[in-house]
């Protein structure tokens, strides 16, 4: 684990970037640093592998004060990600990779055996090895980061906003990746953002930092959401954070109805009962996937659905995994829905039956009451948008000293 004894950092000119902090990141766990430009958090990070050094206090990684060690070792055993990647231009993808394994003094065979494999590890094809940094897209070249910074096999991982600088998408897809490979590595990760979503989205606990490197609150996820300490926590966390916190809360417990939901080629019998009984109906393909809304007023008089082309049904919006989402996935479901009917599918895409936002009711209430909610890092919703990079007060120009990496 990663311990912060009474860390400050205070510049000559008597600016203070990190006031005295006591902060220990669990092993083995995603320990999250947020807070607005000028809060240090970058300045925190940075003083694990002595990029910046502290001027009082220590920092221990298991029981270790990393002063004990030069900065060119210590940073040859830490991961370093940061945002853009930070790759050497002039090396290939795998010679990236290689270069901490390289530096440790492996052979160049051990080396690039394990640089490929670390390649598939974190989802790129064989072929990306003989690329160049510039041939990849910006989420391509954040995964040769990460693979690089788990190259030499690091028991800790800095990572400094290295998702910022990529699309929503991607970065959704890359938010995925990292909590797939904490769950097969178990890695201890500091991770820097910006952004409360990605931070309450990735971390096993979050340090909520104020301006000037005050830390204002170190909690978990579900427990900064449900009791920030103060009106600054409050207000960072935003005026949603009620629903930010169904995302730790299955959405198992949800009541499914099927009536409203009717197969294209259904009976003409049965589009009608279902169309008496019912404002809208959900049409389905012959595979029970959900194709659209339908009202009530719209389905033809002989119950022939076949009548209606696709194009005219109304679109459900999205659906949710009712085994697998959270509530917040369900209600965004229901929300975004032309009938206020969240659609719950099972894992093949089928529909397994649809729920008001009335009926979320009860399953929201229950899930707020209950003592332990569902803290697994599976769904947690929909990340936050995204925030563009900056916090220029604590960063530092780089450059491609090997020794940083």
């Amino acid at each position: 684990m990663i311990s912060f004894v009474q860390v400050g950092k205070t510049y000559p000119d008597g600016t203070v970037a990190v006031a005295a902090t006591d902060l220990t990141a669990d092993s083995g766990r995603i320990t999250v640093l947020v807070g607005p430009s000028g809060s240090g958090k970058t300045t925190l990070l940075r003083m694990v592998n002595r990029m910046i050094e502290p001027t009082s206090g220590e920092i221990l990684i298991d029981g270790v004060d990393v002063r004990s060690k030069s900065a060119p070792e210590l940073r040859r055993g830490i991961g370093y990600v940061i945002q853009n990647a930070g790759l050497f231009p002039h090396r290939t993808v795998l010679a990236n990779v290689m270069t901490v394994p390289r530096l440790l003094g492996w052979s160049k065979d051990k080396a690039r055996e394990r640089a490929m494999e670390l390649l598939t590890t974190v989802g790129l094809e064989e072929s990306h090895a003989k690329r160049y940094p510039f041939q990849l897209s910006g989420g391509q070249q954040q995964r040769v980061g990460v693979a690089r910074a788990l190259a030499a096999d690091p028991p800790v991982l800095l990572m400094d906003e290295p998702f910022s600088a990529v699309d929503p998408v991607v970065r959704k897809d890359l938010q995925t990746e990292l909590l797939r490979l904490q769950s097969e590595l178990s890695k201890t990760i500091l991770f820097v953002t910006h952004d409360i979503d990605e931070a309450i989205q990735l971390g096993d606990k979050v340090a909520v930092l104020n301006t000037g490197g005050v830390l204002e609150q170190f909690d978990t996820p579900t427990e900064l959401l449900a009791n920030p300490k103060n009106e600054f926590v409050e207000s960072f966390l935003g005026l949603d954070r009620g629903v930010r916190r169904l995302s730790f809360f299955s959405s198992t417990g949800v009541p499914l109805r099927p009536e409203p939901v009717v197969a294209r080629d259904a009976p003409a019998a049965e589009v009608l009962a279902r169309r008496g009984a019912q404002p809208w109906l959900l049409v389905v393909d012959d595979g029970h996937k959900p194709l659209g809304w339908l009202t009530a007023e719209q389905v033809p008089a002989d119950g022939d659905l076949t009548k209606v082309a696709v194009g005219e049904l109304v679109s459900y919006g999205h659906t949710f995994g009712a085994a697998t989402d959270s509530l917040r996935a369900a209600l965004d479901s229901a929300i975004l829905s032309p009938s206020s009917r969240a659609v719950g599918v099972a894992e093949d895409g089928r529909v397994v039956g649809v729920a008001s936002v009335e009926e979320l009711v009860p399953a929201i209430r229950a899930a707020q009451s209950a003592s332990v909610p569902d803290t697994g890092h599976g769904d947690r919703g929909e990340p936050g948008d995204r925030v563009e990079p900056g916090d220029r007060n604590d960063r530092e120009d780089r450059d491609d000293n090997p020794d940083t990496v």
